[in-house]
């Protein structure tokens, strides 16, 4: 038996024994995983800061604050979100026990990526546990200092059967990948993305892929470009442009597009000062291959600000492209960086046919003082979160469910959006063995008199307070008399 096979094969056994599914345990997992986050905060810090040259400040707000907030509402709330839930019933089921029952999957699959190498990993991780699964832990091995920490605290606080980290590069996940398991949540790319599903699709095992995109931000001309391009200037910048939802590039007027570079470079000098390299607040591309990468990606362009580049660091200052081509290099993939095409329109209009002939992105943005046009973007468009006025903030609201859409993914995720996405929603209906006389509805021999009392009960709408209970039961009567 070779090693994915045994940590998968102990997970299941692990999840079989059904320790997992008492609410009890669940509960006491989550504590040891808050447990675990704020023990060892000072470490894990240290670790992103050795990936990504995040500063202390930076890291906790990205990284640890979320996921302490997700983890305060999973266990607030994981006894109403894993009990029953009541439906509603129709006449033919008046009597009977309906309801929705929230069960494990079983073995999960939680595949990280190094972008935010920690949050990525727990905060879908804290959904599964809240659900009952048992949890086989990737952490991606780009971020390696991260992937490490992680293979080292995980199995000192939480059960070290059911929630094993396996670390390791793309031939460990390929391995990993051709194992059995209930669910898969990959974060990553779309190219790896098709990989997974197509690795799932053998075990018809369903997928939540968080993938990425060129997220559009338009700007309208009604707008205050001072705030607007202080938000997206912070959402684009923040971890060195290395976020899935960050703007990937801006929308606007050519009459406003001196205006906007202007306002972004107010704002850089706002948050990193004069000199962008030495600010503790701006981290660096995560390795050599992404910086040369975003260096391709540059090429040919017009810089209006920016472009001072140090490959010994993995330093790309904050870039501004303007008058940029819709048919050039920068425009044709996720840029995952530091670089800030923008790329001019007349109005909203041709915003939206520009946006509606690409995929669908995992977010857009619209900045304006219309509402109204804000609303009808979001109409006329399609992505997997939207944040108007603002960038990336709609992520950090945990009653929505982000996710992406086509070729940004599918599948969402949380606060109880995680709980919902490994959980299986088990329908539930429990009779009772007396009153066989009206089931005579459903027996054969068929006639029109039954045809027409089932359509009665089946297709009827009933107040359902108490007189409405008297006549079902009176009528339920009278239909069992009438067919005996």
């Amino acid at each position: 038996m070779d090693r994915m096979q045994q940590v998968v094969g102990q997970a299941r056994a692990a999840f079989n024994s059904g320790r997992s599914r008492a609410l009890e345990f669940r509960m006491q997992q989550l504590k040891a995983l808050k447990q675990m986050v704020q023990e060892k905060e000072k470490i894990i810090l240290a670790a992103i800061r050795a990936d990504l040259h995040k500063s202390e400040p930076n890291a906790y707000c990205h990284e640890i604050l979320s996921l302490l907030g997700e983890l305060a509402l999973a266990m607030d709330k994981l006894k109403s979100w894993a009990a029953p839930q009541p439906v509603k019933k129709n006449l033919l089921t008046m009597r009977d026990e309906a309801y929705v029952f929230p069960e494990p999957l079983g073995v999960v699959l939680i595949i990280g990526a190094w972008n935010y190498p920690f949050a990525l990993i727990i905060q879908p991780l804290i959904g599964a546990i809240a659900a009952g699964n048992a949890v086989v832990v990737k952490p991606s091995e780009i971020s390696w200092n991260t992937s490490q920490l992680l293979a080292d605290l995980l199995p000192q606080y939480l059960d070290q059967e059911l929630y094993p980290v396996v670390t390791g590069g793309v031939s460990e996940t390929t391995e990993l990948l051709t194992q059995r398991f209930d669910h898969i949540l990959y974060t990553g790319n779309s190219a790896v993305g098709k990989i997974v599903m197509a690795a799932a699709a053998k075990y018809l095992t369903p997928v939540t892929l968080e993938l990425g995109g060129k997220s559009p931000c338009y700007i309208d001309t009604d707008c205050d470009l001072a705030v607007a391009c202080r938000r997206i200037t912070w959402g684009k910048y923040m971890n060195c442009g290395q976020t899935c939802i960050a703007p990937d590039y801006i929308l606007c007027n050519p009459s406003i597009q001196s205006s906007v570079v202007e306002n972004i470079k107010a704002a850089l000098q706002e948050f990193y000062g004069e000199d962008v390299k030495s600010s503790p607040d701006y981290e660096r591309v995560i390795n050599k291959h992404h910086f040369r990468r975003i260096l391709g990606l540059m090429e040919g362009q017009m810089i209006a600000h920016g472009g001072e580049v140090d490959e010994a660091s993995c330093f790309i200052a904050p870039t501004i492209l303007t008058d940029v081509s819709p048919e050039s290099k920068v425009m044709e993939e996720e840029i995952f960086g530091p670089v800030l095409p923008i790329v001019t329109v007349n109005n909203v209009d041709e915003a939206i046919e520009f946006i509606n002939r690409r995929e669908k992105p995992l977010a857009l943005y619209v900045f304006s003082n219309s509402k109204k046009l804000i609303k009808r973007v979001i109409s006329e468009t399609s992505s997997g979160g939207v944040t108007g006025n603002d960038v990336i903030m709609h992520y950090l609201l945990s009653t929505l469910p982000f996710g992406g859409v086509g070729n940004s993914g599918m599948g969402a995720y949380h606060g109880k959006h995680s709980f919902e996405t490994f959980s299986h929603h088990r329908s539930c209906l429990i009779k009772d063995l007396k009153m066989e006389s009206t089931n005579k509805l459903r027996y054969p021999p068929g006639s029109l008199k039954k045809v027409n009392w089932a359509k009665f009960f089946l297709l009827k709408r009933f107040n359902q307070g108490r007189v409405g209970l008297v006549v079902l039961v009176l009528l339920g009567i009278v239909a069992a008399l009438v067919l005996k």
